[in-house]
């Protein structure tokens, strides 16, 4: 079954996290055990039902009434299987979401009606815009409290819309929601017949995901070699498919390495005739070419080979990012060193304008080059999400910044 990946961003209090319990309580996807126990922490703190504790699940949280980490849940319906990353809205846990956010096919957008866009809305949608995510849906909240008024969700629309041109928005849903309600998420409103579009989850279980991710060239990886059991010559190569088909008899290129066939497409035991991603498989190649960790397997449209590259990067380190700073870069499966020769702006998240700097702080985001010790094969992340992004390891073995690609 389809699996589609989407993030809950807003600014704080905007109900991000009652939306999403509201989603996964009104589809019957909790367990009874967990409902049961979410009511009595619920009545611990003087509610019925606090739809909130459903993602909100570190204490500190649960205390200050915020969400701070990334909360990931799993439910599925009988067109779809999900899974969503409820991010929070604080600015200075941008670093969070961005790691929410960089695999989602979709991201919610939550507007209170009470306030309508506000800075903080610009910075999500900037971030998506960033990460390439391709579906936007914009839940107008809280519409209860203002009287279900058409001419505010209208407003709301009308403004965001502007904006969504500054920052390349293409799919953008809007949907008038009372999330504490129940209102417009699983179930159609009475109070707002003005709308005629789909509820919220029927629009996650119906928008159109394959089309962008057909025309994305095959790329995997190799994780490791299989060598035979038997003591034949014939090694496999396996790996999860990072894009694309991979089909028996397909020409592949290898980085480095040369061109050759696909003789032979397993999962586990089982041969199959095709593969695609998120596959985990192993295949075995026609002619007799050295292939190691790191290599990458390459269909369609070449990939490019560089050693140094330009890129936005998301800082999430204490200590500022400047230039000649050395750090581990981890793309695909494969580990090198690196150095930054030079940062270039920051970004102003709510604007999108580009200031000139020397270093980048903690939350930051914003364009640097950085010199390679060896050359990599990856795509700009524009065209290929999963061979365009890597991660910056400091001496610590710790994730010091997250970057995407730009060629």
């Amino acid at each position: 079954m389809e699996i589609l990946r989407f993030i809950a961003a807003g600014n704080v209090d905007d109900g991000k996290s009652t939306l999403i319990g509201r989603l996964l309580y009104d589809s019957n996807s909790l367990q009874k055990d967990l409902v049961e126990n979410i009511e009595k922490a619920s009545q611990k703190g003087g509610t019925d039902f606090n739809l909130a504790l459903l993602t909100d699940g570190l204490k500190a949280e649960r205390e200050q009434g915020i969400t701070i980490d990334v909360a990931y849940k799993y439910f599925a319906t009988a067109r779809r299987k999900f899974i969503i990353a409820d991010c929070p809205g604080h600015v200075q846990y941008t670093r969070n979401m961005v790691t929410g956010a960089s695999t989602a096919d979709l991201m919610i957008l939550l507007v209170d009606a009470r306030l309508g866009i506000t800075e903080q809305t610009r910075r999500h949608a900037a971030v998506g815009s960033l990460l390439g995510i391709s579906h936007f849906v914009v839940c107008v909240n809280k519409m209860d409290l203002i009287g279900y008024d058409e001419n505010k969700f209208n407003a709301i629309r009308q403004e965001f819309l502007g904006l969504s041109m500054d920052f390349s928005l293409r799919d953008i849903q809007f949907i008038p929601v009372s999330a504490l309600a129940g209102e417009n998420v699983v179930d159609p409103s009475k109070n707002m017949p003005y709308y005629k579009g789909p509820c919220l989850l029927e629009h996650l279980e119906t928008v159109n995901i394959e089309e962008a991710k057909s025309t994305v060239p095959f790329r995997m990886p190799v994780q490791m070699v299989v060598l035979p059991r038997d003591g034949a010559m014939d090694r496999y190569f396996a790996g999860q498919i990072a894009s694309g088909t991979i089909r028996r008899g397909d020409t592949v290129s290898l980085f480095p390495g040369g061109t050759t066939r696909i003789k032979n497409i397993r999962i586990f035991d089982d041969e199959i005739e095709q593969a695609t991603a998120p596959q985990s498989i192993s295949v075995q190649i026609e002619d007799n070419i050295d292939i190691a960790r790191g290599t990458l397997i390459a269909g369609g449209e070449e990939p490019e080979t560089l050693d140094t590259i330009v890129a936005h990067i998301c800082w999430m380190d204490a200590k500022p990012l400047r230039p000649g700073s050395k750090y581990t870069m981890r793309h695909t499966t494969n580990f090198l060193k690196c150095a930054i020769q030079s940062v270039e702006y920051r970004v102003n998240m709510g604007t999108m304008a580009k200031a000139e700097t020397e270093e980048l702080g903690m939350n930051d985001i914003g364009r640097v080059r950085i010199k390679l010790a060896k050359p990599i094969h990856c795509d700009a992340y524009g065209k290929n999400r999963w061979t365009g992004c890597f991660i910056l390891i400091d001496e610590a073995n710790q994730t010091a910044g997250a970057g995407v690609i730009e060629i």
